[in-house]
Parts: structure tokens; C-alpha cells; sequence
């Protein structure tokens, strides 16, 4: 009878390609979670770059046209001062010509008529080459203003916002944001002391661009300068009047407290827009600096950090306390990780018949 051999099987090796198995598929799964976030960090990026370029791209299309049609104006102002300075010369020459004449007694009456007339005409020939040659230089100086404000390098840019309006309501967001650009930045500058955060480059920009706002507004104007962070706070001794813009002296003192804030905390739409309806008489223009989406609502700060999609619901519950029938024109000095906050503030603008602007770096 036969004998079978009996072979006998290893568990050490069944436990071996065990592990094997199991660490291989370990190793697969955490190559697909890091592809995974490198993809979203990727598109995220995109969508930053994407958002920044198109607003430089609106900018330089704005600055264009804005140039284009200086030239064009200047060029029409020296057409018609050319056409003065022919005029005036051929005055000029008729008057030689009459007095170089040989006249009797009987034309000489009539002639010396003839030379007070051309006088008087050439006077006010005089008179309007004056104006064309002072038109010229207010259309090179961007416009007469109420108040003199020369921006860095005497420099002045179409902005396309709508500075008009009988009560203009200026709104200065004072958070932590405007101290920098950049997260890691803003985070360095707000535990500075308070001397160090009113020197911040982007808190200077918007202290200079709240100056050139008001040297711009038409002499009929009038305002109300508040601040806000998680808060809002007015800048008048008269918490609820509106100063005209040609009273230098409220307005200077105005100034002069928005000086001191040293920004801080962080940004609560909501509530301003609330107050701003409860203004008596109510504004009809409403001017907003700010940097980007809301970080608390009413309710008051949840947690320590929020995301994009939280802020986006904070807006979206802000704008709904907006005054009826009210522009908004919005001045939005970007930070870095809120890619959404140009084209909802933009979107605003168009609803609520205003503007939006975002300033290049060296503007005013």
C-alpha cells in the first residue's frame, strides 16, 4: 500500500503576505488622500489667480479708457484755443492797420469807434483764452475739488465711482484684515502695540483714501464718517448730523479722529448696514472701504476661525439690512484667501445702482 506524504504549511508565511498585503494598500490609500488635497489646494489657487487678474484686467481697461478721453478733451481744449489765439492776432493786425491809415477828419470819428470796438472784443478774446487755458489745467488735475488733496507722485486716476449725492455715508472697516495683504502678515501686525498698527501701509492707504473722497465730493454734499470692526462707531462729536464737506473745520476734525483707530478685531457687516438704516435723514449714497467678506454676524463670533463658505453667509445676511434704494459704492483694498469678495461686491454695486473700485498700489 502506498504511502502519502503530508506537507505541512507555515503560518509564520500566511501572517507574512498578510501584512505585506495590508501595507501595500495602506501605502495606495495615503497616495490617493494626499493627491486628493493637492488637487483641491491646486483649484483653490486657480481660482485666487483667476479672481486677482481679472480685477487687474478691469483696472488697466479703466485706466485706458479714462486716458483716452483726457487726451481727447485736451486735444478739443487746444483746437479752440488755437482758434482764440487766430482770432486775437487778426484783431491785432486790423487794429495796426487802422491806425496806420490815412484817415480824414470826417472818418475819423467813425474809425476811432471801430478801434473801441475791436478793444472791447479783443478784452474778451483775452477773458476766454484765460478760462480755455484754466479749463485745461483742471481737466490735467482730474477735476476741481473742494478740498486739495495730491495723491502719491501728484497722480489722479478715473475711478468710475459716483461721488455725488446729498448725504454721503462713509464706511471704514477697522478690523485686523486691513493691516496687510497677506494672513501671515495681519497675524504679525495685530499684536503690535497700537502706534504700530496705525502705521501700517494698507491702514495709511485707506486713511488717504477716505481724504481723497471727501476733497472730491461736490460742494453740496454732506457726510457722516463711522468706522467699524466687530462694531461701529461714529466719528462726529454730533453722532447723528450730517457735516458739509465745506465746513474744513468739522471735517478736518473728523479726519483727525479716524487718524487715531488702530485697527483691530474683525468684521461685522451686519450691524453697520442695520445703523445705517436707522439714519435720520437717511443717507442717498453710501461710500463702503473694506477688504473683503464678513467674519461675524449679529450673533456674534462662533469660533475662533471661519471658512469660506461661512463668510459667504454672513454677507449674503448683511446686505439684506441694506437701506432701500440706497447705492452702494464699494472701495475693496484685497486680502489674501477671500477670492469670492470682488465679484459679490461687484454684484452689489450693480444692485443697488453703485460702483465698484479696486485701487491699484499706488492710488490716491
Amino acid at each position: 500500500m502506498a504511502s502519502f506524504s503530508r506537507r505541512t504549511t507555515s503560518s509564520f508565511s500566511l501572517s507574512f503576505l498578510d501584512i505585506m498585503f495590508c501595507g501595500f494598500g495602506a501605502v495606495v490609500l495615503l497616495v490617493l488622500l494626499i493627491n486628493s488635497n493637492t488637487i483641491t489646494l491646486r483649484q483653490n489657487r486657480v481660482s485666487e489667480l483667476r479672481s486677482e487678474m481679472l480685477q487687474e484686467e478691469m483696472e488697466r481697461r479703466l485706466t485706458h479708457q479714462h486716458l483716452e478721453q483726457q487726451r481727447l478733451e485736451i486735444t478739443t481744449i487746444q483746437h479752440s484755443t488755437r482758434l482764440v489765439q487766430n482770432s486775437y492776432d487778426a484783431i491785432l493786425d486790423e487794429i495796426r492797420r487802422v491806425r496806420q491809415a490815412t484817415i480824414t477828419a470826417s472818418e475819423k470819428e467813425e474809425i476811432q469807434q471801430k478801434i473801441v470796438s475791436l478793444q472791447e472784443e479783443l478784452k474778451a478774446l483775452e477773458k476766454k483764452s484765460q478760462e480755455l487755458a484754466k479749463k485745461t489745467e483742471i481737466e490735467q488735475q482730474a477735476g476741481k475739488q473742494v478740498r486739495s488733496f495730491i495723491g502719491k507722485g501728484n497722480r489722479q486716476y478715473l475711478t468710475g465711482l459716483k461721488l455725488d449725492g446729498k448725504r454721503v455715508l462713509i464706511l471704514v472697516d477697522s478690523s485686523a484684515s486691513m493691516l496687510d495683504r497677506k494672513i501671515v502678515d495681519i497675524i504679525r501686525r495685530k499684536v503690535l502695540d497700537e502706534p504700530s498698527r496705525r502705521a501700517a501701509p494698507k491702514w495709511q492707504k485707506a486713511l488717504s483714501t477716505v481724504e481723497w473722497l471727501v476733497a472730491n465730493l461736490p460742494p453740496t454734499s454732506s457726510i457722516q464718517l463711522f468706522h467699524f470692526n466687530t462694531s461701529m462707531t461714529p466719528l462726529a462729536e454730533e453722532k447723528s448730523s450730517w457735516i458739509p464737506v465745506t465746513e474744513f473745520s468739522r471735517i478736518n476734525t473728523i479726519l483727525a479722529e479716524l487718524k487715531k483707530v488702530a485697527p483691530l478685531g474683525g468684521t461685522n457687516l451686519e450691524e453697520v448696514f442695520l445703523k445705517a438704516r436707522t439714519i435720520i435723514p437717511p443717507p442717498d449714497n453710501i461710500v463702503l472701504l473694506t477688504d473683503g467678506l464678513p467674519t461675524q454676524g449679529r450673533r456674534g463670533k462662533r469660533s475662533k476661525t471661519i471658512d469660506g463658505a461661512g463668510r459667504l453667509k454672513l454677507y449674503e445676511q448683511a446686505i439684506k439690512s441694506l437701506p432701500a434704494k440706497t447705492p452702494v459704492n464699494t472701495i475693496l483694498f484685497p486680502m489674501e484667501g477671500d477670492p469670492l469678495a470682488p465679484s459679490l461686491f461687484w454684484k452689489l454695486a450693480i444692485d443697488s445702482g453703485g460702483s465698484f473700485f479696486t485701487p491699484t498700489r499706488d492710488w490716491p
